[in-house]
């Protein structure tokens, strides 16, 4: 599957605007303004004016939307809900470079909300998963204990963790165990 650089990039936002939220003992990483600027910060998020209290909370609200568009069992049910996130985000394509970046997409219009500026390049991103025929592809971590977000760019849709260094490995490791303890007697 080709995807483009900044679409790429928009992906791997949503992945990891997903998995700030709370679960099992991992905190809410949004859960004041220094963690949303963080986030902003560690993603070059460009165009982002001074951040507030409106400006988090409705981060925290597309950051919800994005759960249900990756919870969604068919594309029809996906669809409504990226048409939400993006019409809210009043959408206005526009061809940019920046910070290095050759001419790419942004989505959102200048001096928009950071929400709207995530609502709509992910949105679009998600967008643009969903018309492939890909959805299947937006993920959560199987590992019992994990549940984080990802999307499987493997060419044979297989990947079934979110870091198969950390989760996949300490299933294997653990199944291994089992085995040659049940072998042992």
């Amino acid at each position: 599957m080709l995807i483009p650089h900044d679409t790429r990039i928009a992906l791997d936002t949503v992945v990891d605007l997903m998995n700030t939220a709370p679960q099992g003992d991992r905190p809410d990483e949004l859960a004041d303004l220094e963690g949303l600027r963080a986030f902003v910060h560690a993603h070059k998020i460009s165009d982002v004016g001074r951040l507030g209290a409106d400006d988090l909370r409705a981060v925290r609200e597309v950051r919800e939307k994005f759960t249900a568009v990756f919870s969604a069992p068919e594309p029809r049910i996906a669809a409504p809900l990226i048409n939400q996130l993006v019409a809210a985000a009043g959408t206005t394509p526009q061809l940019t470079d920046h910070d290095g970046y050759d001419l790419h997409v942004h989505y959102f219009a200048p001096g928009a909300s950071v929400a709207d500026h995530l609502g709509a390049d992910c949105g679009m991103a998600l967008a643009f998963i969903v018309v492939a025929g890909e959805q299947e592809r937006l993920r959560r971590c199987e590992a019992p204990d994990c549940g984080r977000a990802f999307v499987d760019l493997s060419r044979n849709r297989s990947r079934r963790y979110c870091d198969s260094r950390t989760c996949g490995n300490r299933l294997h490791v653990a199944a291994y165990r089992a085995r040659r303890k049940e072998a042992a007697g």
